[in-house]
């Protein structure tokens, strides 16, 4: 039997994609196995996120080759598709093949072939056969793809190409058959998942209340989302879908006026703060968490201070801080301006320390609340046996077990945090 090996890299979006082509060469008479094992076949799904990611990415593809000269090694993903643009060809890369990141659903028809796509214009949304997710608690339904925004500092407009949506009917349909093998908790996934809509059809929130319908679904959890989409309306639609998890991700990047221009964002820092705000009215302490690049061209002393002041305002659950890494083919790698790693880091320290600050204040509002838990799985701490899992808020918590066999994987128990296990770690109790 023929063997094949994947790897992946980066977001939810490419999680989703490794799997579907996983599923493809299993459908296709593969065996899968291990990436560190000889196979026939290699694909990595590559990322372009940051340089550390095109890193990872070339290293991942040159272990393929090492591990096994003879085989077939496939590139996929924003690394190669952005490399292509800029001229690479697949020996540059010491793989075989590279497959653009719309046609990832041709990988057995294609596979003694090149693709190259960049989906420049109108494309149609790339649709996979339905398959078997990795998790065990949650499925993650990938909604859409590509974006239109064009930040300063990204790449993935060049990689993914152009925002495109999947009908309503697949989603649902989707949504169906992972309930039907028990799965509680859906998450909705995308490069832009703000922008989902097909003109005259349906809009994101459509797609929510429709989910929200669906019998056997019991959580409902959205990805990254733009502050754009927290209008009056959509706030007061999605506090009556009864399934919604509070827990939103609105990427930020910065709290100054000044930077989010540079970075070509389409709102203010004060726009910003009313979707906050929005939310906070039509839900009880939602969890509200971002994204912050910190060390963007340009970006002084005042305005890091202005952005952290905004942070601290706005009092986050969590902020992914990121210190900005140059992208080749961006406007902003040309931006005059450029700041020192050691600036960048010393910023990156002050935010971190600030949400670690924020988190744990977070967290304290749910001690000796009720909540609800969907558990994932079993740790070891001290020598006890804990099940751990997230509240609808993705609070993490510890369930001690009386018996070492016990098993909550996947169930959903309603109980009270008394206190923190440890710094990740909230203690629940049935």
């Amino acid at each position: 039997m023929k063997k094949a090996a994947l790897h992946n890299l980066g977001c939810k979006v490419n999680s989703y994609e490794t799997e579907a082509m996983e599923q493809m060469l299993i459908e296709d008479g593969y065996e899968i196995v291990d990436f560190h094992d000889k196979a026939d076949v290699y694909v990595i799904n590559t990322c372009s996120v940051t340089n550390m990611a095109d890193r990872k990415s070339r290293q991942m593809i040159h272990r393929a080759k090492k591990q096994n000269p003879d085989a077939i090694v496939i590139a996929a993903g924003c690394y190669v598709q952005t490399s292509t643009i800029a001229g690479l060809k697949p020996e540059d890369f010491s793989c075989d093949i590279i497959i653009g990141n719309n046609k990832k659903n041709l990988l057995i028809e294609e596979i003694h072939k090149s693709i190259i796509d960049i989906n420049d214009g109108v494309a149609e949304y790339e649709e996979f056969s339905h398959f078997v997710p990795k998790e065990h608690t949650r499925a993650f339904i990938k909604i859409q793809d590509g974006c239109n925004q064009f930040c300063t500092y990204c790449i993935i407009p060049y990689a993914r190409g152009r925002a495109r949506s999947r009908d309503l009917n697949s989603i649902l349909s989707e949504v169906t058959s992972w309930v039907e093998k028990g799965y509680k908790e859906i998450v909705l996934t995308g490069i832009h998942i703000t922008s989902y809509g097909i003109p005259g059809e349906t809009e994101l929130i459509d797609v929510i209340e429709a989910i929200d319908s669906i019998p056997g679904v019991e959580r409902i959890r959205l990805s990254s989302l733009e502050p754009q989409v927290c209008t009056k309306d959509f706030c007061e639609r999605i506090s009556k879908v009864k399934k919604i998890c509070p827990h939103f991700h609105l990427s930020l990047q910065s709290g100054c006026d000044a930077t989010l221009k540079r970075m070509n964002r389409k709102y203010s820092a004060a726009e910003y703060k009313e979707g906050c705000a929005r939310l906070r009215e039509v839900f009880n302490q939602p969890a509200i968490t971002t994204d912050v690049i910190v060390g963007f061209p340009q970006e002084s002393e005042e305005e890091f201070s202005e952005s952290k002041a905004f942070c601290e305002d706005v009092r986050f659950y969590e902020m992914h801080v990121f210190k900005y890494s140059k992208r080749h083919g961006t406007y902003a790698e040309k931006m005059s301006g450029q700041l020192t790693e050691k600036v960048k880091s010393a910023r990156s320290d002050e935010l971190l320390s600030l949400e670690k600050e924020m988190s744990k204040e977070y967290r304290s509002y749910f001690i000796g609340k009720e909540v609800s838990v969907l558990f994932e799985e079993k740790i070891e701490i001290n020598g006890k046996t804990y099940m751990t899992g997230f509240t609808k808020e993705y609070v993490k918590v510890a369930y001690l077990l009386d018996n070492s066999e016990m098993d909550l994987e996947n169930e959903i128990r309603i109980g009270r945090i008394t206190c923190f296990l440890n710094d990740e770690l909230m203690l629940f109790e049935i």
